[in-house]
């Protein structure tokens, strides 16, 4: 084979490569319409997983996990006795039904160490199961079996003996301290690319837009503003996707725009204390560094859409929400910085909290890679789960939407903090039931085997792994049977929720002792997000009023995705390589774009030493907002609120921090974080939702119903 040969033979090649990309995108496609098929038909009453199986072209296996409802209850009843039980010992917990007297229902929520002296529960040694669970189908001749596996996947637990052991410590040299310096402010301005209007401190232009490339939008921006921007945030218009009809993903049309080639400039590979660099690739709101080819000027582009939804407010309005939020923000930190996402200006404020003295003047270490994995693996995020008939009516009376106002905020009184200490299930069974109590109260991660009671007919309780990559869904059939990870709120939620116990049997556990490392940050931006929630509510400006609502918007997102960059996810890089030098993508890379011109790629790169890591922190929150999600007390007003407050059959679904229920609850309400705002209200009757596009729609309108009566009582606003 000569080169002439050979060069046609790869560009042929790239051909096919191209070919096969845009016919597997047309799969998935197909196959997203099969498995939303299945799941209506799941819906129906008489629904047979054997007949939809061969329909489908699918095995027994693949049907159940796309719609795990498909399962026969009678036998997912019998995963109680058929889940093997570890080869470790268990400790089996039966809760009492009542709250306790104080009204506490999760560790999140308390105030005072200790658990609750009312609230007991009794203990003993659960029995090993001899026997390996069989088959949870007897399945037709030509299917094949499904068994407890194919319901869910596996979560990764302890390893025994020393090995596990060497997990619980702290990584060497790697610790969260008070930062020695100021972080540097960038030169701002703000663009509409639907309408060219760009605002740079206190001036407005228009420019000329001819189209919404990246290098249009540099051109035009420099060309007005001829030194000194840094930073271009996007108050409008959505550049990025301009080209998305060309594109089978809307990701691979940001990745096109975002690496198209720019005359003078080139992807910044950051600079001096900003780790920074390259782009981001996000549908909705990527981020775009460039670097000028003579190194004169780097500039970022990128989505006020990570801070809040501009909510139609023109670019001159968003800067003035973040002049607001900068001079708020300064009445509490003097060295306050807005940095260009709410991560990092969230992390960066909080660093600033770390005391300079007394026991944490040296800085809160990071965990070990290995409990940092296991708690990405193990700890979920908030809970978003749709429940569609039989197990709520196929009419429903209403839809009325319950969101909790800057509900994390409520959440960070306590964190976990020092070395973990590993409760083995002998460990736990050994203790009295107090000390057991005072555990399940304090900051811990528990590895657990649940059992749903044979009488339960209200929602799930506790978080079990489903199919696919960190899924997440709620078992409620009685008798089910799963082992899970669960934060203690959850844990005790279960326990003491006001309809029945659940049987938990502790596996093994994290047990940290409790401390505030989070307290004076969030206190901070509480206070910063109050003021700036009453400036909404009176200024006499309009335009003021509305960038007050924007900015406290910002510092709910301050606190919201800050709390999220301490969970660490494993590191994603992205990259590009010219295609005439296709060779030197990395053989662990994943193609996600490609022009004539350039190949884009991503692969991971494990946990980079990050000094404020802590994803412990991240995984204590999470679950006291989901066990919040279910029942919280309001003290002053001597009354409960949450789903496991409403009748059975009424909660059609959980989205992170809000509730939709087919009947309004008179909960009160006070502004206060935490607090359930009635923020939609679609009366009906109306068919119930059985996607998630279906469920926004009626939000959406439910909202637009409840605004006329919002307007009227504010507060509800």
């Amino acid at each position: 084979m000569d080169a002439k040969t050979y060069n046609a033979a790869l560009a042929d090649l790239r051909k096919d490569r191209d070919a096969i990309k845009q016919a597997k995108a047309a799969l998935a496609r197909l196959e997203a319409a099969r498995d939303k098929k299945i799941r209506m038909l799941a819906a129906h009453d008489k629904a047979n997983p054997e007949r939809i199986a061969p329909a489908a072209g699918l095995s027994l296996a693949d049907i159940v996990q796309i719609a795990p409802s498909l399962a026969p209850d009678k036998l997912l009843a019998e995963t109680q006795e058929s889940t093997p039980a570890p080869t470790s010992t268990s400790a089996s917990i039966v809760g009492q039904s009542t709250m306790p007297a104080d009204g506490r229902t999760a560790p999140a929520a308390a105030e005072q160490p200790g658990p609750p002296e009312t609230h007991a529960a009794s203990f003993r040694q659960a029995a090993p199961t001899p026997h390996p669970a069989p088959a949870l189908f007897e399945p037709a001749a030509a299917a094949e079996p499904v068994t407890a596996a194919a319901l869910s996947r596996e979560l990764p637990s302890i390893p025994d003996g020393p090995e596990g052991d060497r997990w619980f410590a702290h990584t060497p040299h790697l610790v969260s301290t008070h930062p020695n310096f100021t972080q540097q402010a960038r030169s701002t301005v703000f663009l509409d690319t639907a309408t060219g209007v760009l605002v740079h401190r206190d001036q407005t232009l228009r420019l000329n837009l001819p189209d919404t490339t990246a290098a249009t939008i540099l051109q035009a921006v420099f060309h007005a503003v001829p030194e000194g921007t840094e930073r271009i945030f996007i108050t409008a218009g959505d550049p990025w996707h301009h080209q998305a009809g060309r594109h089978p993903f809307l990701k691979d049309a940001v990745a096109a725009w975002l690496n198209a080639p720019i005359p003078g400039w080139r992807t910044d590979t950051g600079r001096g204390k900003d780790k920074m660099a390259g782009h981001f690739v996000h549908p909705r709101n990527p981020v775009a560094r460039y670097q000028s080819d003579n190194g004169r000027h780097h500039v970022e582009i990128r989505s006020v859409g990570e801070w809040f939804d501009p909510e139609g407010a023109g670019p001159a309005t968003v800067r003035d929400a973040f002049v607001l939020l900068w001079k708020t923000l300064r009445t509490h930190w003097n060295d306050a910085v807005l940095m260009g996402s709410p991560s990092q200006t969230g992390r960066d404020l909080w660093t600033r909290t770390i005391p300079t003295r007394g026991q944490y003047a040296d800085g809160y270490p990071v965990l070990s890679e290995e409990l940092r994995s296991l708690l990405h693996a193990t700890a979920g995020q908030g809970r978003t789960e749709l429940i569609t008939p039989p197990a709520v009516p196929e009419q429903l009376p209403a839809l009325v939407e319950y969101d909790r106002t800057f509900a994390y905020a409520k959440h960070t009184w306590k964190s976990p903090v020092g070395t973990p200490r590993r409760i083995t299930a002998a460990t736990f069974a050994s203790w009295s039931e107090k000390e057991q109590l005072k555990a399940l109260y304090g900051c811990g991660h528990w590895h657990v085997r649940v059992t749903v009671p044979d009488t339960w007919n209200h929602v799930g309780l506790l978080p079990a792994p489903a199919p696919g990559d960190r899924a997440w869904h709620y078992p409620a059939q009685p008798g089910t049977t799963f082992t899970t990870w669960a934060g203690g709120p959850e844990i005790y939620t279960a326990l003491a929720n006001p309809l029945t116990p659940w049987r938990i049997e502790i596996l093994d556990a994290l047990l940290f002792d409790d401390g505030k490392p989070l307290d004076d940050w969030s206190k901070k931006l509480r206070e910063a997000w109050s003021s700036l929630a009453a400036q909404a509510d009176l200024h006499g400006d309009p335009n003021q009023r509305q960038a007050a609502h924007l900015a406290s918007r910002a510092v709910r997102s301050l606190l919201l995705y800050g709390i999220g960059s301490f969970a660490q996810r494993p590191r994603m890089v992205t990259g590009t390589t010219p295609r005439t030098a296709e060779r030197d993508v990395p053989p662990d890379a994943e193609i996600i774009g490609f022009t004539d011109e350039q190949i884009t790629w991503q692969r991971p790169t494990g946990f980079s030493r990050d000094p404020n890591a802590h994803p412990e922190w991240a995984a204590a929150i999470w679950s006291g907002a989901r066990a919040a999600l279910l029942s919280q007390r309001h003290r002053d007003d001597n009354t409960h609120a949450g789903a496991l407050h409403t009748p059975p059959g009424s909660v059609v679904a959980f989205r992170t921090d809000a509730v939709y229920l087919s009947t309004p609850q008179a909960w009160p309400y006070h502004g206060q974080p935490g607090d359930y705002l009635r923020k939609g209200h679609l009366a009906g009757p109306l068919p119930a939702p059985t996607t998630e596009d279906k469920l926004l729609a009626l939000r959406d309108a439910g909202r637009t119903a409840l605004q006329p009566a919002a307007a009227a009582a504010p507060g509800e606003a």
